[in-house]
């Protein structure tokens, strides 16, 4: 199996071949170093780092063999939700990376599976000269490529089943739909044709793809296509090379036209353009110039956990979250269908709403989250008993309409609570069950002489965010970050904008409030990040991104050991005449820019997330211009790829790689990656394979991480199935602290991880860093994602599940 492809060309004239060479030295590598042959950058980081992606067709095709005939070359690409062939396409891995590669005897497919879609392509080779006629049947939809030539970049689209998802043809259904049949094409015995028919599944019906064929005469049926008449594009798949081999690939039309959805309005908020995004490109103002702005003084929260004993798995009941302001749009409100967080389908809105009626008040909430709207009576078993068996599906059933009382409303609602779907209900004994009219009334809401057009209703201004509590509810997912109320972050900046121009003269301006985070301590005050634009005079515009604290008046400084120690001026103790709280800087509580981030990621046989990772690494050192990261990939002996020389060829600014013998284990794994960062001053960030990053990732990092004081456990949006970043559906996952970045002297202080009880899960690292006196920020990132995907036969649980039954 010695033979070479013939050098395939992309549209840019990017030359690759299938040679590979392995890497033999594991030290730190940086781009500048030369690529490895058998690896075409512009294809495992499509379009270039931070570059959009580049339509790149395969016009030369490799050497073809008579031994090639009699299959099909197959690309299954699993757990991938929806039934339309764009649905496949948008898949993140599609077409270069698929789970399985195999092939077929028959162009006719029916693995009894769901929720995948298949990739099947290769040669036609005609029996004799003349028209044809091909037909596609498949269930859910398909689509059939021909070219007309042997070259992969001539195919064009001649037959399909669906658009939609819905649409789908029993087997050897050939006639159902007219875009099934194409138009005749005209073939010739001494030459082949590239094909390649796209299908997607989802979990539902029987799953069946298969393409026919007839001579274009009358009376003649469509008969599938047989081994007599195929070949393979590629012999070399799938034994002879790794999955992240992918110069042997073809990449026709069909991958790729029609991958990306139509740029219409976004449907998550959190997809419009916001300040934040890429405010971390603006220079940011010195320090140094700030330090003397606000007086000193300590920092020591209350609700820092030190020394108490926490419940395993308890620690997030111990975190407060933070408010922010602007909005910043990561509330999931397209995703509310599915989980109304703020509704009346909560039994905690109930608790607090359930009022005869009334429009609802914002109340503070209180550590437990049970407020009480004033002059509300809390619910009891007799009182509000009509407004709870109304079920509440707008704010107008909260509102005080203006109208008269239907008669036998409040009857007929609590009768039929219990049971929408009764045909009849107390009291309509003249109801029949032939009209519709009688149905409706049956129904006792929508009465025809019951509409009145000029009807009006009261209703009070209603911001649910301000019901919210600091307390992490980890019954609701969707809901965003806290709001801070503009009028608190207002009164916040204007003090310290005033202090900032009377130490310096009038030099800076306030263009904007990009960001302001507060975190709350009901007993000394509370702790806010300020990220302000600012114009200097003279013209250049700069970026403010400080911590203060607002002090209450009389609180005790709560000085802590290290704050005594500390070489900076004694705290001051803020007060203003009026009484009211007053700025001071928080004494070593200033976040550096200037820090390296060490993202740690365990890894084992996941070829097409390696590559996907690396790529994503790739553009972000690309768009940010940042260099001062690190990727640490700890690798479980992986099979699938040679991970080292994948991280020789990403460009990347730094790398370190390590292999470990065994099977996966996620916190020996990150243990070994952080054991492999030298400088204790940098921060390490415990990363996971299947993420999306936003940009201001690094910043978003370097800001919530102070050494001896701060920890960062960022909240990502975990993707649904058949969910991409461009179309977000899914939910914040609130528990655990996954991802987590922290300063490697602090994790070094608090013991690491355990990596003695964590072998064959993780979790378990919460309640350590808390007990440990750090505080932990816990914010939703914008555009932070977690790719869907499958535990089937990841890690070597399939070995380690083996190994188990095994042992005596």
């Amino acid at each position: 199996d010695g033979e070479k492809l013939s050098g395939v060309t992309d549209g840019r004239g990017v030359h690759t071949a299938l040679a590979t060479q392995r890497a033999e030295d594991s030290s730190e590598s940086h781009e500048e170093e030369p690529v490895a042959e058998g690896r075409d950058l512009g294809v495992l980081f499509p379009g270039g780092a931070g570059r959009p992606l580049v339509l790149n067709l395969t016009r030369q095709v490799p050497a073809w063999r008579e031994e090639y005939k009699g299959q099909a070359n197959l690309h299954v690409f699993e757990d991938w939700c929806g039934g339309a062939v764009g649905q496949l396409r948008r898949n993140l891995h599609f077409p270069l990376f698929p789970h399985t590669r195999t092939t077929v005897k028959k162009l006719a497919v029916s693995p009894k599976w769901k929720n995948y879609g298949l990739r099947l392509f290769g040669f036609i080779h005609p029996a004799r000269d003349g028209d044809v006629q091909f037909s596609v049947a498949s269930d859910d939809n398909s689509e059939f490529w021909l070219s007309p030539n042997e070259s992969p970049a001539g195919a064009q689209l001649v037959a399909f089943v669906g658009k939609t998802g819905s649409e789908w043809t029993a087997p050897g259904e050939f006639t159902k739909f007219s875009s099934q049949v194409s138009k005749p094409r005209r073939l010739m015995a001494s030459r082949r044709y590239y094909f390649e028919l796209l299908h997607k599944q989802d979990d539902r019906g029987s799953d069946h793809v298969e393409v026919g064929w007839r001579a274009f005469l009358p009376g003649l049926k469509f008969e599938v296509i047989g081994s007599a008449h195929i070949s393979l594009y590629t012999g070399r798949e799938p034994s002879a090379l790794k999955m992240d081999h992918v110069a042997h690939v073809p990449q026709s039309p069909a991958s790729h036209v029609g991958g990306r959805p139509r740029q219409e309005e976004p449907r998550a908020d959190m997809l419009r353009p916001d300040p934040r995004d890429a405010f971390f490109l603006t220079p940011r103002v010195e320090p140094s110039d700030l330090e003397s702005v606000l007086e000193p003084c300590a920092y020591a929260p209350t609700y820092v956990v030190k020394d108490f004993p926490i419940a395993r798995y308890q620690g997030l009941q111990f975190v407060y979250l933070s408010f922010v302001y602007p909005n910043d749009h990561t509330r999931l409100t397209h995703m509310e269908a599915d989980n109304k967080c703020f509704y009346r389908e909560s039994p905690l809105y109930l608790e607090r709403w359930a009022a005869g009626g009334r429009s609802p008040a914002p109340a503070p909430a209180t550590a437990e989250g049970r407020a009480r709207a004033p002059g509300l009576a809390a619910p009891t078993a007799d009182s509000n008993s009509s407004s709870e068996a109304q079920p509440v599906t707008s704010f107008l059933s909260l509102s005080q309409v203006s109208r008269p009382q239907l008669p036998g409303e409040g009857e007929e609602d609590e009768e039929e609570e219990g049971d929408d779907d009764e045909e009849g209900a107390p009291g309509d004994e003249n109801a029949s069950e032939d009209s519709e009219e009688a149905a409706g009334l049956a129904r006792g809401r929508w009465r025809e002489d019951a509409i009145d057009w000029q009807r009006t209703f009261s209703v009070g201004h209603v911001d649910f965010e301000l019901l919210r509590s600091d307390w992490n509810d980890l019954r609701c997912n969707v809901s965003g970050n806290l709001q801070l109320p503009e009028a608190e972050a207002v009164d916040v900046v204007a003090q310290y904008m005033e202090r900032l121009n009377m130490r310096h003269s009038g030099r800076y301006a306030l263009l904007r409030i990009v960001n302001v985070e507060k975190r709350r301590d009901s007993a000394r005050g509370s702790r806010f990040l300020l990220e302000l634009e600012l114009q200097e005079r003279g013209g250049r515009r700069l970026r403010l991104s400080e911590y203060v604290f607002l002090r209450l008046p009389g609180a005790r400084a709560g000085d802590t050991e290290e704050d005594r120690e500390s070489p900076e001026p004694a705290a001051a103790s803020p007060a203003r005449p009026d009484g009211r709280p007053e700025l001071c800087r928080p004494l070593r509580l200033a976040w550096r820019q200037d820090v390296t981030v060490h993202f740690v990621v365990p890894v084992k046989n996941q070829a097409r997330w390696v590559v996907q990772f690396l790529a994503d690494m790739a553009a972000l050192h690309a768009r940010t211009g940042d260099s001062r990261f690190s990727v640490v990939l700890v690798d479980f002996e992986s099979e699938d790829m040679d991970v080292e020389q994948a991280l020789r060829a990403a460009r990347l600014p730094r790398y370190q790689y390590l292999r470990r013998a065994g099977n996966f284990e996620r916190s020996a794994g990150l243990q070994a990656g952080v054991d492999a960062v030298e400088d204790a001053s940098s921060i390490v960030f415990l990363c996971d394979l299947h993420i999306h990053f936003p940009p201001s990732i690094l910043d978003g990092i370097r800001k919530h991480c102070v050494e001896g004081k701060l920890a960062f456990a960022p909240v990502v949006m975990r993707l649904s199935c058949g969910s991409s970043p461009g179309d977000p559906h899914g939910y914040w996952e609130v528990n655990g602290f996954g991802l987590f970045g922290i300063y490697k002297s602090d994790f070094d202080r608090i013991g690491g991880m355990n990596t003695e009880e964590f072998r064959d899960q993780w979790g378990g690292e919460d309640w350590e860093v808390l007990q440990a006196g750090l505080e932990v920020e816990r914010l939703r990132v914008r555009n932070f994602y977690h790719h869907f995907h499958s535990r089937r036969g990841m890690w070597g649980a399939r070995s380690r599940k083996a190994a188990r039954k095994e042992a005596p």
